[in-house]
């Protein structure tokens, strides 16, 4: 039974004049005599109205069936009402990924602000390499994510933010603990715990030519665990500086001319909600312009 069809005859029913009726629904009287009748019809037969006249009025089946059509559509207006209001209301839960080391700060700033601008707002929060990070955004469970590296998958779009220093974590009895700063041929064959694959891997290349994990003792997803190991004299771990943190068991060494960019990742195409994409661009606006004195290409390795 159609929606509008009850609608009709709900209004009709109130005025009892086609003429009337049509025109105050924005039809034509003979589309609503039609459908008048093939509601009759499809009850059976019943006449809801009869003439009176060259005025019609309800039967008393008529009166029967609008009071029960009459309460049928106040339900659905309510209903409609209710979801339309609870939609409205509703929080909207912004998914965002990262790698480690760029939460804090600037971007952990810009969400305490963004919440407090918009009640409705909602994070969830996922740390974890920028592979798999790219991966939960290609299987749109996140909506964006803050990667140290790009990808040539074209479902994926990568906007820089801005790059970042790399240090070299030493346990606090390591020999070159004392040393203002390093250069990579003196620590590339220490025994390395990596926590993120693409500083190793750039790492590696950038120094030998050749890629090897023959140094490599453990992998892990995030740079507080690496740090415990470094801690705990397992081996050494390149870190952003996001991640220098003070640590009484770990020296933090920086590296000489060697830094990292970050990206915002999307869905390439993927429509996202308006608070969302607007959180993506404040976050894209604010890095960039708080990093705006240093040079896309300048010693960019990743």
């Amino acid at each position: 039974m159609n929606y509008n069809v009850l609608r009709y005859f709900s209004v009709l029913a109130q005025v009892e004049h086609y003429t009337v009726a049509a025109a105050r629904l924005g039809i034509s009287q003979p589309s609503l005599s039609s459908a008048i009748h093939n509601l009759e019809t499809e009850l059976g037969g019943v006449k809801l109205f009869e003439k009176v006249g060259r005025n019609i009025r309800l039967t008393d089946e008529g009166k029967f069936y609008r009071d029960k059509v009459d309460h049928a559509l106040s339900e659905l207006h309510t209903a409609s009402v209710m979801l339309r209001d609870s939609k409205i209301s509703a929080p909207v839960v912004i998914r965002m990924g990262f790698v480690s080391g760029t939460l804090d700060g600037l971007v952990a700033k810009q969400i305490r602000k963004y919440a407090e601008k918009n009640k409705r707002i909602r994070f969830h929060l996922t740390e974890s390499s920028a592979e798999s990070l790219m991966d939960l955004v290609r299987q749109e469970k996140l909506d964006m994510a803050i990667v140290d590296s790009t990808d040539r998958d074209r479902s994926l779009h990568f906007r820089k933010l801005h790059q970042r220093d790399l240090y070299v974590a030493l346990p606090a009895d390591h020999p070159l603990g004392d040393r203002h700063f390093l250069e990579p041929q003196e620590v590339v064959s220490e025994t390395q715990i990596v926590f993120n694959y693409n500083v190793e891997k750039s790492f590696r290349e950038w120094t030998t030519g050749a890629p090897s994990d023959e140094n490599v003792v453990c992998t892990v997803d995030t740079a507080q665990a690496a740090l415990d190991l470094v801690a705990a004299g397992v081996g050494i771990a390149f870190l952003p500086e996001n991640c220098v943190k003070p640590h009484s068991e770990v020296r933090f060494i920086p590296m000489k001319n060697w830094h990292q960019a970050l990206y915002m990742c999307i869905l390439y195409d993927k429509w996202l909600e308006p608070p969302v994409w607007e959180f993506v661009e404040t976050i894209v606006r604010s890095l960039r312009e708080a990093h705006k004195d240093i040079s896309p290409d300048e010693n960019n390795r990743m």
